[in-house]
């Protein structure tokens, strides 16, 4: 460890590392890399770091050499670890999971990790996967097949897996400013309302409201979202009708993404999402490379 690494954040990736602690679940590894970097920056030696971190030496070193040499990312991210493979590769993992979310074989109270990996062989080119390979895979994606208040895909299919692996397909492209791909989906919500005005917060004393409340209608939510940026939109609408789908999509084609050659749409099958829609109840031209799928 004779080479010395020097840490110098920019004001944009030292947000992103304060955001990053703040909140939101994440993995201990990666906030501890977190932590290094901004203790890094402000000129503290490895040696406090390691102790106010709590890690070893050689972390914080490769940490900083990983910063140094190649990005933010790459310091964050965890490095392929000695060892065998993963046994499952990213569309049998999926495929795993919407089995797990799907219905309960014939005569079987719930799904088991035998059953799952039963499942896995019949479905995939494995000829054996292990229990222990489903545990690890089902509680890296938090599921827990004996609960019962968990959404379920009635079946898993082969036109279900074909529709899957074109999804996740489109996820693992390159990004493309000309060709983005934007999720879709709505949501409606109650509006509420208090009946008795809250008492405001005093010193000594919580902010205080009555359990009572009353309903003010409803609305719905129209939610984008760039699947390879950090871009979010949000529309409020009354309702969630083949006239408000049409408006949301010219709002896509000529609003945020004005530049895009051709729009890569991902959406439920709702009855309004489907061409037709853009033309109902009044003509929409569409624009040319938005497509629905």
């Amino acid at each position: 460890m004779n080479v010395r690494y020097r840490v110098e954040l920019s004001q944009t990736e030292r947000a992103e590392l304060t955001a990053l602690l703040s909140g939101g679940k994440h993995a201990a590894r990666k906030l501890k890399r977190a932590q290094i970097l901004l203790a890094a920056d402000v000129g503290a030696s490895d040696h406090d770091i390691a102790t106010s971190v709590g890690v070893g030496g050689s972390t914080v070193y490769r940490t900083k050499q990983r910063f140094v040499l190649g990005n933010l990312e790459a310091a964050l991210s965890e490095q392929p670890r000695p060892g065998a493979s993963r046994k499952l590769l990213g569309k049998e993992e999926a495929l795993l999971v919407a089995t797990a979310c799907s219905k309960r074989p014939e005569g079987r109270a719930r799904w088991t990790l035998e059953l799952l990996a039963g499942e896995l062989v019949r479905l995939t080119e494995h000829e054996s996967v292990s229990r222990e390979t489903v545990r690890r895979r089902l509680a890296e994606n938090d599921l827990k097949p004996w609960r019962k208040d968990m959404w379920c895909i009635p079946q898993v299919d082969g036109e279900y897996v074909a529709r899957m692996e074109d999804v996740l397909d489109l996820y693992a492209e390159e990004p493309d400013p000309k060709r983005p791909v934007v999720c879709f989906d709505e949501s409606p919500t109650q509006l509420l309302g208090e009946v008795r005005q809250p008492i405001p917060a005093e010193p000594g004393q919580l902010e205080r409201y009555d359990c009572e409340y009353k309903r003010n209608g409803t609305a719905n939510l129209f939610i984008f979202l760039d699947v390879h940026r950090p871009w979010r939109k949000v529309k409020v609408t009354n309702s969630r009708a083949a006239v408000d789908f049409a408006a949301c999509m010219r709002d896509l084609t000529d609003v945020h993404f004005p530049e895009a050659e051709r729009i890569r749409l991902v959406l439920d099958n709702l009855s309004t999402h489907f061409p037709g829609s853009l033309s109902k109840p009044s003509p929409l031209a569409k624009r040319d490379g938005c497509c629905a799928g």
